[in-house]
């Protein structure tokens, strides 16, 4: 059965993430310390006239952090080790699909997010004294598809990533362009408009606003149906490059 074999490649990858101290450590700890990091430097953002808190902004980037670490970076590594041990190639001569095999190598890292998000929404308004999400439906859409989207850019990536060393560096860029015009940390609100139209644009900014929408509530519909016809645009083209130039085999 395909669910059968996605958890078999699942409890196997789950196994070697617990034994990666590294690898753990950047999915599951990173984001926390992003997180606390950035807290003061928040605190003194001008807020005034974006119906926004200190907590509402980082809860939300909280959530994105998770989604750089613990599933783009951390899959980049994964799929990259794979593909060089020839685990990939053994594992398409058996049963698995080769949707089974992708998704079953990212299934540690997506219940570590899920279960990641779900500590905030039960320790964030005592913590942070910020109310429950108003609308959990959004949260739960921003999450799902920024889930499918970064392990299909994790995939992506990896093809042009020629060893485990380089798997420590490719995803940078992405990275920094989304911890820095995605709205994680500097909410798209307070920047200039211009500036702002253009960062609505990348990949990870209609799932930011979808989290944080479902947090702060008060968003238009028409904000929310953009959101989602554009995370949604995004998460189809990362599946579509996935398909297209993922690498089975080792490279020469």
């Amino acid at each position: 059965m395909t669910v059968a074999r996605m958890r078999a490649l699942g409890r196997a990858e789950l196994t070697l993430l617990l034994r990666a101290k590294s690898a753990l450590f950047t999915g599951a700890a990173a984001p926390v310390l992003l997180t606390v990091g950035l807290w003061s430097a928040v605190g003194e953002m001008d807020l005034a006239g974006t119906g926004l808190s200190p907590g509402t902004i980082m809860l939300p980037g909280a959530v994105g952090f998770m989604l750089l670490f613990t599933v783009y970076s951390n899959l980049v590594g994964v799929y990259v080790a794979r593909r060089e041990e020839l685990v990939l190639k053994r594992l398409r001569t058996g049963e698995a699909t080769d949707p089974e095999i992708l998704v079953g190598s990212a299934l540690p890292a997506a219940v570590l997010t899920v279960l990641q998000v779900l500590v905030l929404v039960v320790a964030g308004p005592t913590l942070l004294r910020v109310p429950m999400p108003s609308r959990p439906d959004l949260l739960a859409a921003g999450v799902l598809l920024g889930l499918v989207m970064t392990a299909a850019m994790a995939a992506v990536s990896s093809a042009t990533t020629r060893s485990v060393e380089a798997a420590q560096v490719t995803p940078l860029p992405v990275m920094l362009v989304s911890l820095m015009g995605s709205g994680m940390f500097i909410p798209l609100d307070v920047m200039p408009d211009r500036v702002a139209e253009v960062c609505r644009l990348l990949p990870l900014s209609p799932v930011m606003e979808l989290v944080r929408g479902g947090w702060a509530g008060g968003q238009e519909a028409a904000v929310t149906l953009r959101s989602l016809a554009l995370a949604a645009v995004w998460t189809g083209l990362m599946l579509l490059a996935a398909r297209r130039w993922f690498r089975w085999e080792r490279r020469g």
